[in-house]
């Protein structure tokens, strides 16, 4: 029979899937310290919350499976309580209650105060902007709205996020004091949708807006932009960009596809004519920017000639930053209609042709950094590596630039000048300037 663990009540919160799974806990055990709790990330606790992903087949693998382990050690008295949130089990708690009984309770995207009861706590209202951090110190996310309105055919993430809200600039100002504060110098903007800041509350694209108000804030360094929609992208932003230092020359924007009947299945509200020319106007408008990037390869209906457009427009390009994934063919999505034609064995050869293509275009933009000084962030030391960043760089998918620390001696959370002296596909070698 199993025995009760005797240790103080701990609560082990495990984030899975994107930096905005990230924010939300850092949010939930913000609101935990603040009611006394013990409260833990990714550490031993005997009270285990999972913040799950829904996004795609391998996400929702991985957090099924992480729920399945932590139910087994519930079973065998390792963890006296198991609940579950996030984003797989607001879309899919009826067939997750049914599967896997053994969870304490099942909580939505938008359940919070629930959550916070069942583990009982109080939710704060006058907590804005308190989180308890998990990322480096000098670095934290921001999340500026919630939901998307977008109706692009392959996403589930409406389903699970619902529509698009926007915080207000002055609520965002607040959090970004409070984690200046504590020693973070680099904020990175996120959303579904960044685009579209602001049309709720302001009855217009505001992120232009919200930038001249967060240069503001003292300590804060660098700026960054993460998940903008190409479609109705507000111009104006890349005039902030240029004007003020603290915004950093990066875009991410997530383009899927560049072939106009894939663009037009996915209901992405473009051409790739529009799409170039957007990237030009990037580009002229701010010359030295860098752009990242995510594609879908294996989209129902995508055939050679769709592929072949794609990635010789990849070739053309030339972006900096690129992330290839295979479509995941998602239930009550509007492309779950349409026939999954496309091969697995397929689906997996196009995306390795881009990233192949990609790490050749990287390489051959990294080997003209040689010789240049760039000011990097330092984010850790790992192994015989201090590892930084430049301004760009996002972290845990860009480029990191590895300085000897046998040689030469750098602090977390610094900023430092470091000459380039060897470059790889993805990584960067450096020296400190005297």
């Amino acid at each position: 029979m199993r025995t009760k663990t005797l240790k103080k009540n701990r609560i082990n919160v495990v984030t899975l899937g994107c930096s905005k799974n990230i924010y939300d806990s850092e949010i939930l055990m913000g609101q935990l310290r603040a009611n006394d709790k013990e409260v833990v990330h990714e550490e031993d606790g005997n009270i285990v919350v999972i913040n799950t992903c829904g996004f795609i087949a391998n996400a929702k693998e991985e957090s099924v499976n992480t729920i399945l382990d932590f139910v087994q050690q519930k079973e065998a008295g390792i963890v006296d309580k198991v609940f579950v949130t996030g984003c797989l089990s607001e879309r899919y708690k009826p067939d997750l209650q049914k599967e896997i009984p053994n969870v304490d309770a099942y909580f939505g995207t938008s359940d919070l105060p629930n959550l916070l009861k069942a583990l009982e706590a109080d939710y704060k209202h006058e907590l804005l902007g308190e989180r308890l951090t998990t990322t480096p110190k000098n670095y934290a996310y921001l999340k500026i709205a919630e939901g998307c309105d977008r109706p692009c055919s392959f996403c589930a993430i409406p389903l699970m996020r619902g529509k698009h809200r926007s915080k207000p600039i002055e609520e965002l100002v607040v959090e970004a004091e409070k984690l200046a504060a504590k020693g973070v110098k680099e904020l990175i903007l996120i959303a579904q949708d960044l685009t579209y800041y602001g049309l709720d509350l302001y009855k217009k694209r505001n992120l232009a807006e919200l930038l001249r108000a967060l240069v503001k804030v003292d300590g804060i360094e660098w700026i960054r932009l993460h998940y903008a929609f190409p479609t109705g992208f507000p111009m104006e932003v890349l005039e902030v960009m240029r004007q003020e230092p603290k915004v950093c020359n990066y875009i991410d924007i997530p383009l899927q596809h560049i072939s106009d009947p894939i663009l037009k299945s996915m209901r992405r509200g473009t051409t790739k004519q529009k799409t170039t020319k957007l990237l030009q106007d990037f580009r002229t408008a701010v010359p030295d920017m860098t752009i990242r990037t995510t594609l879908i390869v294996g989209y129902p209906g995508e055939t050679e000639e769709d592929f072949q457009i794609l990635k010789n427009w990849v070739g053309e390009m030339r972006f900096e930053r690129l992330g290839c994934f295979t479509y995941s063919h998602e239930e009550n999505t509007h492309a779950f209609a349409l026939e999954d034609d496309v091969p697995e064995e397929v689906k997996q050869q196009r995306a390795n042709e881009i990233m192949e293509l990609q790490s050749q275009i990287s390489w051959e933009l990294n080997q003209e950094k040689i010789g240049k000084t760039f000011s990097c962030i330092i984010d850790r030391k790992e192994g015989n590596y201090f590892v930084g960043r430049t301004e760009f760089d996002s972290p845990d998918v860009d480029n990191e630039v590895l300085i000897d620390a046998s040689k030469y001696y750098l602090k977390q959370g610094d900023f430092a000048q470091i000459t380039i002296t060897e470059a790889a596909d993805f990584d960067l070698y450096g020296t400190p300037l005297d």
